[in-house]
């Protein structure tokens, strides 16, 4: 659960920095060329970063899938034992 805390709070922190960057560059004394070439570079950084941060999201989501269907199928094997305890 933390972890996924973690992964949306970098999301949205790119997300503010981004639009703190696009704001800071229409007060910015650049020229209209200049400032589109700094806008696109940067936006194919924060696009690569959030590619990186959902990929990881989503590796940990099937970590977690993974290790509770071994759990569930752990229960089922102990529940199944004691049935048979039971029933004799």
């Amino acid at each position: 659960m933390a972890s996924e805390e973690n992964g949306s709070r970098v999301v949205w922190f790119l997300v503010g920095a981004s639009v703190g960057a696009a704001i800071a560059l229409l007060f910015a004394p650049a020229s209209g060329k200049e400032t589109r070439r700094y806008l696109t570079k940067k936006t194919g950084e924060g696009k690569d970063a959030l590619l990186e941060t959902g990929k990881d999201i989503l590796d940990r989501g099937r970590e977690y899938y993974e290790k509770g269907r071994r759990i569930a199928e752990e229960a089922g094997e102990v529940l199944e034992r004691g049935k048979k305890l039971v029933t004799g």
